[in-house]
């Protein structure tokens, strides 16, 4: 079970700079701070997306980012997934079909069980032959994760995806996703305003602020006396 390091320097003109240091074990690391802190910039340095002025991202013995030895490995070539709060499911495809993208290392049949065992899992087999436009909000979170989680990744992002949903399905969900990353053995890094999801999900909270971290522990650690983090 590989273990997420990260050094992350990032400075946008004197507006912003981003000064973090992460140690992410397998589990779940929820990253909490105000709007405009950095949190999301995280989550793009960790995927690829952006590149930092210095730092490293390493997951387990894979170096994926080093400044100082010239190394950034693409996008497409980290073994990650990532659920944004849009969700991005590809519109034109049917919910299974949408699950098996990215599987490619198996063979079709094997694909289509391992979809439909996950769509199933997270309770939405029923929508394994339909396509996004018709789901509802809990149904396309639901696959939206299935497919995070299908390509057995070493990492996984999630950057809001349960906002829009309500407390109940919130905890639902979030049961759900902790029970499966346990079984995969890998970090995720969630990126979250809310704090009692932070409290249900988390095994370690990272708060930021101003792009520098400011707090790290457990829930009851860093969120004791915490009511808002607009602060």
């Amino acid at each position: 079970m590989a273990e997420l390091r990260a050094e992350i320097q990032l400075s946008r003109g004197g507006e912003f700079a981003l000064d973090v240091a992460l140690v992410c074990p397998p589990g779940i690391t929820c990253i909490m701070g105000p709007s405009g802190s950095g949190k999301s910039t995280i989550l793009a340095v960790l995927a690829g997306m952006q590149e930092p002025d210095r730092g490293r991202v390493v997951i387990g013995d894979s170096v994926w980012f080093d400044s100082e030895k010239g190394i950034a490995v693409p996008v497409h070539q980290r073994r990650l997934s990532y659920v944004f709060q849009g969700l991005a499911l590809f519109p034109h495809m049917t919910a299974q079909r949408n699950v098996e993208y990215g599987m490619s290392d198996l063979p079709p049949p094997q694909r289509a069980a391992k979809a439909r065992g996950l769509l199933a899992r997270l309770g939405v087999v029923h929508v394994a032959q339909r396509k996004p436009r018709t789901f509802s909000g809990g149904e396309a979170q639901r696959v939206a994760l299935a497919r995070a989680l299908a390509r057995s990744p070493h990492l996984v992002l999630l950057d809001e995806p349960f906002s829009a949903l309500d407390r109940e399905l919130r905890a639902q969900l979030t049961g759900l996703v902790r029970e499966l990353v346990a079984e995969l053995g890998v970090p995720m890094v969630h990126v979250t305003h809310s704090i009692a999801e932070a409290r249900l999900l988390s095994d370690q909270v990272v708060r930021i602020d101003k792009g520098k971290i400011v707090a790290r522990g457990t829930a009851d650690e860093v969120l004791r006396n915490v009511t808002s983090l607009e602060e």
